[in-house]
């Protein structure tokens, strides 16, 4: 029994000469570091979460710190096996260096992808227009952002390109302005043409008081004046205002019989000469 015991000691003593105890300890640093991966990457979320940040943000923040983490943690584990940190940093960086000549396309679009996010140039819902394209952002990631065409058309655009060029948001303002152009005869009265679009569109359920619509006299044209209907309606409003807008100028215009001009052509037929006189002027000739 005594060699026995002798014999697990020597293993013991043994296996803590040769390594063992650096085990050990690197094990404890594992499930150690574990632990505060997992604390700090709750801690960071529900901080996110508190701040009312967007949800593609707050997401990006957890995901970096968390990398973050994983990646000192893997430091502190190589250097309790004893190994040199530096030689590991160094690959790291020459790898990470080859990674973003490669991506760097990609790169450049996940950079522009977290300004997007932070500076909020626009968000999910909003109505914008991006080099020609037009719809409603349905999605914003980190390396791309989904349109949606009113045509139910799904656009993906790389972020890369989106900061560098022309962006309007009509999404971003609580009101819109509505502008029409009327034609009407040059006949008209100038103020009581004014007068009468101005209460069709004031009666409109959609437009806003504050600031008043106008109506001005824009343009003499070659065949009327034109007169710009303009409105003020809320954003969410602003197709139905637009739409519904022109029925209301038009049907005002005609109840007050005045009627939108258009372009005509007048064609006049001349009566043929009969036969007769034909031959009778060709006989004077000769």
């Amino acid at each position: 029994m005594e060699q026995f015991w002798q014999t697990l000691k020597e293993i013991g003593m043994d296996f803590v000469q040769n390594g063992g105890l650096v085990i050990v300890r690197t094990i404890a640093f594992l499930i150690l570091g574990l632990v505060i991966v997992k604390i700090v990457r709750n801690i960071t979320r529900a901080t996110t979460l508190k701040s009312k940040l967007d949800k593609s943000a707050s997401t990006f923040v957890v995901s970096v710190i968390t990398i973050v983490m994983y990646i000192l943690l893997v430091v502190v584990i190589v250097s309790s096996l004893g190994f040199s940190t530096a030689g590991i940093i160094a690959a790291f960086s020459a790898v990470a260096l080859a990674v973003a000549l490669a991506l760097k396309d990609s790169l450049a679009s996940l950079a522009n992808g977290v300004i997007i996010i932070f500076t909020k140039p626009f968000k999910k819902g909003d109505y914008v227009e991006l080099n020609g394209i037009d719809g409603l952002v349905q999605d914003i990631r980190l390396f791309n952002t989904k349109i949606i065409t009113y045509s139910n058309d799904e656009i993906i655009v790389p972020n890369s390109e989106i900061l560098g060029s022309k962006l309007i948001n009509y999404s971003s303002m609580p009101l819109r302005r509505v502008v029409i152009e009327v034609p009407v005869p040059y006949q008209s009265d100038i103020a009581c043409v004014k007068k009468i679009l101005l209460d069709g569109i004031s009666a409109y359920k959609y437009v806003v008081k504050t600031p008043a619509p106008s109506v001005v006299l824009k343009d003499y044209a070659s065949s009327s004046l034109t007169f710009s209907v303009r409105a003020w309606t809320p954003n969410e409003y602003y197709w139905d205002t637009f739409f519904d807008l022109r029925d209301v100028i038009f049907n005002t215009l005609r109840e007050n019989g005045i009627e939108i001009p258009f372009n005509r052509l007048d064609v006049s037929v001349l009566p043929a000469e009969s036969g007769s006189e034909v031959e009778k002027k060709g006989g004077d000739e000769k």
